[in-house]
């Protein structure tokens, strides 16, 4: 669990809108001794964070790392993996732990697909915050008691997709699947492809929730906190890949 805060911590350092401040933080200290240096610091934070409030920057960021969905097969090597999105935690009107909104979202087109393909379903997520419940569990209740699809497998140790990747592997290769439909969301996908893929999977990228855009209007133009959120989810994803890859060099 601390290794697990340890570096969420550090990616809020260099995620907007913490990056930012830390620019923001380096030019009010650096204003006093280096002056033009430091005011230029101030000004492309102020600038920075007008520029990724933006919805025409936001959007496009996201789409970046977009893939469009491929046809799902009805193969008896297959199996539907839905990645975990966050916990709603002590949710007071469901009495307890339930699947965030993220979540949801990823469980409700994962359902959708199970009734085209017939598919089997097996559900990654840990509790990497240290609470008893695992995010699968939650999945799980929420997939059979309010979509009505049957659950196989629940993957319920994973702190990230690295390991959601290493230990679903595990499960499925045990009877003799070695290809995967992967839902998760379109902005995810690069970084839990190349997961899944290190760890032996044929997959097949089955992307939600992605980043569309009406006709472009002066609000596009206007700060928006929910395209902060998608400019922050781009360069989550940006180092998160990096990451990723220099792990598996490493690692092997």
């Amino acid at each position: 669990m601390i290794s697990w805060q340890v570096t969420n911590a550090l990616a809020s350092l260099l995620i907007p809108p913490g990056l930012l401040l830390v620019i923001f933080a380096a030019g009010l200290v650096l204003a006093r001794k280096r002056r033009r240096f430091g005011q230029a610091l101030l000004v492309a934070s102020a600038g920075g964070l007008y520029l990724l409030s933006m919805p025409l920057v936001g959007t496009a960021l996201l789409q970046h790392w977009e893939s469009p969905a491929v046809e799902v097969p009805r193969s008896p090597a297959a199996a539907i993996v839905v990645l975990g999105g966050g916990q709603y935690r002590n949710a007071p009107e469901y009495g307890g732990d339930t699947v965030g909104a993220m979540g949801l979202v990823r469980l409700r087109y994962a359902a959708e697909l199970q009734r085209r393909s017939g598919l089997p379903v097996l559900v990654s997520g840990g509790s990497p915050d240290g609470t008893a419940s695992s995010e699968a569990q939650a999945m799980r209740k929420t997939l059979e008691r309010e979509f009505g699809i049957p659950v196989r497998w629940s993957e319920s140790l994973s702190a990230n997709t690295l390991e959601s990747a290493r230990n679903s592997r595990a499960m499925l290769l045990a009877e003799n699947i070695r290809q995967v439909v992967l839902v998760t969301h379109a902005w995810h996908m690069p970084r839990a492809r190349l997961a899944f893929e290190h760890s032996g999977f044929e997959v097949i990228p089955a992307p939600t929730a992605h980043a569309t855009r009406g006709a472009l209007t002066v609000l596009d133009f206007l700060p928006d906190a929910g395209a902060l959120l998608d400019s922050a989810l781009f360069f989550h994803e940006a180092i998160g890949i990096l990451w990723y890859r220099l792990r598996l060099i490493f690692q092997g």
